[in-house]
């Protein structure tokens, strides 16, 4: 199979080492705004700069802003594509995608790789077996150890949109609910350059399920003890975490938890679920399987974000129903 891949950047980069090493994978395609970081890019994996669309099956890793249109081409060509979150940059711009999507029948795949993440996977199972008996209550934390450049924050939709997506995600595809109501808010302990943005460095969450489940969601740009994404699912018999382990950026006040150095960022995190979800993609692209993470899911998602935004602005509960277009 001859795979494209659009943009390379930092996710992009890693995408690209991925694919050069996929056994699935016979020929890499690779194209990117700035010519010179292509032709290293090629050089460093025995790729070939080009036209990415002119391949088999077509990853995008752009900015986000880009995101809509080059899904919507790939549709009109017919092309399998895989494409990193955001499908777009608002509401009105991923239903004009998903419309795309349904008219052309078009394999698309939105980069949400938690889900292929072997503790989230062993969470969702462990849930839909009974084992953890009736949920009660979820929490589930996204923290950096570092903010993002400065001239990102202004692009990047804010940190529900941008940062809580992913636990948004999540929270659908393990507990298989909805979410009902959000009440959201936010502060800035750091640079001013998230408050000029209109966003926050830390935030905090509160989600109703429809099944009366409450979640909590926490957030912070600053977490300077390591890269920490956990998830706790609390049933009437036992409860389950993700994420905890010897690299958890955490330590007891009763006494230290195994030593490990911490996670630096989410790459290194999330490193087998990269690999793992790009395979999933190739299987769909190949017609083997469907795709796990579609733009229905990722427009679900993008709703509780804007509702969350809505809640964190004006200060109110705020009914997932109000942003749904």
């Amino acid at each position: 199979m001859r795979v494209g891949l659009l943009g390379l950047g930092r996710i992009g980069a890693l995408h690209a080492s991925t694919l050069a090493a996929h056994p699935g994978v016979d020929e890499l395609v690779v194209g990117d705004a700035d010519g010179r970081r292509a032709a290293g890019t090629a050089a460093r994996l025995g790729a070939r700069v080009g036209d990415p669309f002119e391949a088999d099956a077509l990853v995008v890793a752009t900015p986000t802003a880009t995101h809509a249109e080059l899904l919507v081409r790939a549709c009109a060509a017919r092309v399998p594509v895989f494409c990193e979150k955001p499908v777009a940059s608002g509401v009105a711009e991923t239903l004009r995608v998903l419309d795309a999507v349904r008219r052309s029948g078009t394999v698309v795949h939105i980069g949400f790789q938690r889900r292929f993440d072997a503790g989230y996977a062993a969470a969702r199972r462990a849930l839909g077996d009974g084992e953890l008996g009736t949920l009660h209550r979820v929490h589930m934390l996204s923290a950096d150890p570092r903010p993002p450049d400065p001239g990102y924050v202004p692009l990047s939709g804010g940190i529900y949109r941008d940062c809580h997506i992913h636990d948004f995600d999540l929270l659908r595809w393990v507990t298989g609910r909805e979410a009902e109501t959000v009440y959201a808010t936010g502060a800035n302990r750091g640079e001013a350059f998230f408050a000029e943005a209109g966003d926050v460095d830390t935030s905090a969450a509160l989600l109703t399920l429809d099944d009366g489940t409450l979640v909590t969601v926490q957030g912070s740009r600053y977490n300077g003890a390591g890269y920490d994404v956990r998830m706790e699912l609390a049933g009437t018999l036992r409860t389950r975490v993700v994420g905890l382990g010897p690299r958890t950026p955490l330590t007891g006040a009763e006494g230290p938890l195994p030593p490990g150095e911490p996670w630096p960022d989410f790459a290194s995190r999330f490193e087998a679920a990269y690999v793992a979800e790009l395979d999933a993609f190739l299987g769909a692209a190949r017609g083997e399987t469907e795709s796990p993470c579609t733009v229905e899911d990722a427009l679900a998602a993008l709703y509780l974000a804007e509702a969350a935004e809505l809640s964190r602005r004006e200060e109110r509960p705020v009914r997932v129903a109000e942003v749904v277009l």
